[in-house]
């Protein structure tokens, strides 16, 4: 099975310049629940690249549907964490795409990529994303 979505999470990534090994930019999101007993969220944090990134670009929003294994595993604050590409142990996330983040508390939730949308700039990246979001 593919999960069940939660949610989605809307993060605005600060501009900066990529570099040869990597980079890092800030994180401002916000999580907006399907279920509506729960309230929005917001959460800070970083994007980290690791491989072939070149380029300098301005402010970016990247929309992120958020997924996790069973309904009832979402609590408030529950997307804090640290996501990283997909692993065979979280087989929930294996027909969300090979783009797709696995993290948060006890790795229960997925990150699937909807759309990314850049204000101004050129930018190559290629390699492996973490996200960590507090």
């Amino acid at each position: 099975t593919a999960g069940v979505q939660l949610g989605q999470l809307v993060c605005q990534v600060d501009d900066g310049t990529g570099f040869i090994f990597g980079s890092s930019k800030d994180l401002l999101c916000t999580f907006t629940p399907a279920n509506d007993s729960f309230a929005e969220e917001t959460y800070t944090g970083v994007i980290n690249k690791y491989g072939i990134d070149v380029g300098v670009t301005g402010e970016a929003v990247i929309l992120w549907t958020v997924v996790a294994a069973e309904e009832d595993v979402y609590e408030p604050r529950a997307l804090t964490g640290t996501y990283t590409g997909a692993t065979a142990s979280a087989a929930f996330a294996a027909g969300l795409g090979a783009n797709v983040l696995v993290g948060g508390s006890d790795t229960s939730f997925a990150l699937q990529p909807v759309s990314v949308s850049v204000t101004e700039g050129v930018n190559v990246a290629v390699g492996i994303a973490e996200v960590i979001l507090n």
